[in-house]
């Protein structure tokens, strides 16, 4: 019966986590509350995907990010309640409307920031609390950093002379903390929902100031666009050890992904 009723409360919040209107996108998944080591602790690695939406604003303008990530993951549990991890990854970004004229004086060939492919590490630790053999709560921080800039050019006129500007997006860092609620439910598979706070930043940095577009008034710093959000995930047994997440988090923009982890 309390399997059930907890069950019950899961499902529903996983629902309204999913539907509501969010604020924030943190870069990555969270994962179970629960570490995934086994019983007796130890080491556990993965590899995943993540699909992140965001926006993220200057003291003017609002632009829509995207990012594609590829990563694996080491992590070492410590008899299930608390947990280390780091991963290592590949990202590509693209901000919308970056190279946009906002004049009819100014046109470009592109009005897209997009670059793929550049380093990015993710450091984190987790602790959970089992409450019931069936439910926990859990709590966590982990940040990430981007060991390059993303780059890109565009060419253009302004009042009919041509140009070439590029623009860099350095230095890009995130960092988020939450608190994650798990059920247990038959076959064991855990059903987790939970809020975060998170913050990211990154510098725009043109090589020249041109008119009419926005970003090349000078550095400017981006950062996103609210502080808090909500995500909500499936952390299903697959066979020998191996483990399927699936998770999402819904914001101003709806991101997620997916990973196979395996425990030793």
């Amino acid at each position: 019966m309390h399997n059930t009723k907890t069950l019950r409360v899961m499902v529903i919040s996983i629902i309204i986590m999913l539907t509501i209107q969010g604020t924030a996108a943190a870069s990555g998944p969270f994962g179970p509350p629960q570490p995934v080591s086994r019983p007796a602790g130890g080491l556990h690695t993965g590899f995943g995907y993540w699909l992140q939406e965001d926006k993220l604003k200057n003291s003017n303008e609002e632009y829509i990010s995207r990012q594609q990530q590829i990563y694996s993951e080491l992590g070492y549990g410590f008899q299930k309640n608390w947990d280390l991890f780091a991963r290592v990854g590949l990202s590509g970004l693209k901000l919308f409307d970056a190279f946009s004229p906002a004049t009819t004086a100014t046109t470009t060939s592109k009005n897209d920031f997009s670059e793929n492919w550049k380093f990015f590490t993710t450091l984190g630790a987790k602790g959970f609390y089992p409450v019931h053999p069936a439910f926990g709560i859990g709590a966590f921080v982990q940040g990430s950093y981007y060991f390059s800039d993303f780059t890109d050019n565009t060419t253009g006129t302004r009042n009919g002379a041509p140009f070439t500007i590029e623009l860099g997006l350095k230095n890009l860092w995130d960092i988020s903390a939450g608190i994650g609620f798990q059920a247990t439910i038959p076959w064991g598979v855990n059903l987790y929902v939970g809020p975060y706070i998170y913050y990211t930043e990154t510098k725009a940095a043109p090589s020249a100031n041109i008119t009419g577009l926005a970003l090349t008034a000078g550095e400017t710093t981006l950062k996103n666009n609210a502080l808090f959000g909500g995500f909500a995930g499936i952390d299903a047994p697959l066979s020998r050890g191996f483990r399927l997440q699936i998770e999402g988090k819904y914001a101003d923009r709806l991101s997620g992904g997916a990973a196979i982890t395996y425990s030793y």
